[in-house]
């Protein structure tokens, strides 16, 4: 693989950057792939929930794909968790991050507040307030959050369940990550 020249950014050619960015579009093209590995990836292993964070992420999207959602929405359902292995704590901004170049506004906020949304659930059981969300009342997509965490986040840990399997998915996440970036375009926040 050929590598840039320089040791310090500040010292980056034009031809660097052609480089790089020939070899991030290779990178954008196969995201796909990566995330539906790292789905896959939830699938493995004990967890002590009833279902997998695989299945549960599989169940969000079959229930929003059953509701008439959006590709858009059934995608972020579908993603809405990927980063529980890797960002724990924070896992609803990892997800939103990964999402926001290729979705709404509105989608990427729903993904990045759902934890919050979610929280008024369970958080009781954590000594946390079940009410954070009210903190969001009144903003436009607020009831959208909500309808996503009680209708299929909530719901969506049910080993009776049956939602189809993660390749019945795959080509809407093809689809959407096949968009180009709305990050490097101009898009209105509410």
């Amino acid at each position: 693989m050929s590598k840039a020249g320089f040791t310090r950014i500040d010292h980056s050619t034009a031809e660097d950057w052609q480089l790089i960015m020939a070899h991030d579009q290779q990178y954008l093209r196969e995201l796909p792939e990566h995330l539906l590995r790292a789905l896959a990836k939830m699938g493995e292993g004990e967890q002590p929930y009833q279902v997998t964070r695989l299945e549960h992420c599989l169940q969000s999207a079959s229930r929003a794909e059953q509701a008439g959602a959006d590709e858009e929405m059934i995608v972020a359902a579908l993603l809405h968790d990927v980063g529980d292995e890797l960002a724990l704590f924070d896992h609803a901004q990892f997800a939103a991050a990964i999402l926001k170049p290729f979705v709404t506004p509105r989608t990427h906020w729903i993904v990045q507040h759902h934890d919050i949304f979610q929280g008024h659930y369970y958080w009781q059981h954590l000594g946390l307030d079940t009410d954070a969300r009210e903190q969001f009342r009144g903003h436009p997509w607020f009831d959208a959050c909500e309808a996503f965490c009680r209708d299929w986040d909530c719901p969506s840990f049910d080993p009776a369940y049956s939602s189809p399997a993660l390749e019945h998915f795959a080509p809407m996440l093809r689809r959407i990550f096949a968009r180009p970036p709305f990050s490097l375009q101009e898009t209105p926040a509410p």
